[in-house]
């Protein structure tokens, strides 16, 4: 999971909102992380109120066990044990009370960090049974608001621009996969098209942002790769499609050229030396061009 998002801090906010949605006593506070977290929340609220019928992989459970045990022993959240009384010599009169501070203190610390890993495993089976129960659900099905709030907890437990913008265009490609299974409903067809054009335009706009600021071409190199098997698969959609679906295929594959034109000339701008573009738009930063090229 993404160091950023599990900071301590953030970890120990995502606890307390577990706690809270579990009849827990409420924290009169609220943090920046909450709008993300809240996400990973509902998304142990659903389970909790319809779990799937999936079987976790006895192999990951046996993992999953082993990792907790080795971070709870780490931490030091095992049993507590006898600690060496310390030399009478070294106390002053402001011990006592300060001594028994100290193990209340310590047991509140060690159930933090107990309900932080509880929260975090929680969410690791969760989402494994999620994915699996739901991976081929399509609109209309009744798992495919889980698979849509998989994908937000993804997006959630995902630190860099990169990385989601990588998986936007993972998502775009499994819209399509949708779209193949729902050719001949014209409403479905044309809104899960919507939804992958949409999922294209931010996966491409935060990898196209994310080179120009680097002034390096590697995060053009996944729009490039993502564009070469995305624009065949949609194409292949027009075949033996009725004419709304085509005329609204089309759309897409218009926008998935406008996106190779955008790649195309951000490289070209890196290459020349340009700074980055103070203009953008749906698809990102807009290059000038370089000076050789007018």
């Amino acid at each position: 999971m993404d160091s950023d998002l599990f900071s301590r801090r953030r970890a120990e906010r995502f606890a307390q909102l577990l706690d809270e949605a579990n009849g827990g006593r409420r924290h009169h506070v609220r943090s920046r992380a909450d709008d993300q977290l809240a996400v990973l929340v509902a998304v142990g609220q659903r389970l909790h109120a319809a779990p799937p019928a999936v079987e976790v992989d006895p192999e990951f459970r046996t993992g999953l066990r082993a990792m907790l045990l080795a971070t709870a022993e780490r931490e030091g959240i095992a049993a507590p044990t006898a600690a060496t009384p310390e030399p009478a010599s070294r106390r002053s009169a402001a011990e006592p009370g300060r001594n028994r501070l100290l193990p209340a203190v310590t047991a509140r610390r060690a159930r933090a960090r107990g309900a932080i890993l509880v929260g975090v495993a929680a969410g690791a089976v969760a989402l494994s049974g999620i994915s699996a129960a739901s991976e081929n659900a399509v609109p209309g099905d009744a798992l495919y608001g889980m698979k849509r709030s998989t994908e937000r907890a993804q997006l959630a437990l995902t630190g860099s621009d990169v990385s989601r913008g990588q998986l936007f265009l993972d998502f775009a490609r499994t819209r399509l996969a949708e779209a193949a299974a729902l050719r001949g409903d014209e409403d479905g067809f044309s809104a899960v098209l919507d939804d992958m054009d949409a999922d294209t335009r931010q996966g491409v706009r935060l990898l196209t942002s994310a080179a120009m600021q680097r002034s390096d071409p590697a995060a053009l190199d996944a729009v490039n790769a993502f564009l070469t098997g995305q624009r065949r698969a949609v194409g292949g959609l027009i075949d033996d499609a009725t004419r709304a679906d085509r005329d609204r295929t089309r759309r897409s594959l218009a926008l998935l050229d406008a996106v190779r034109k955008r790649s195309d000339a951000l490289r070209a701008a890196i290459a020349c030396g340009l700074p980055a573009p103070v203009g953008s738009d749906a698809l990102g930063p807009a290059p000038a061009t370089c000076p050789g090229d007018r």
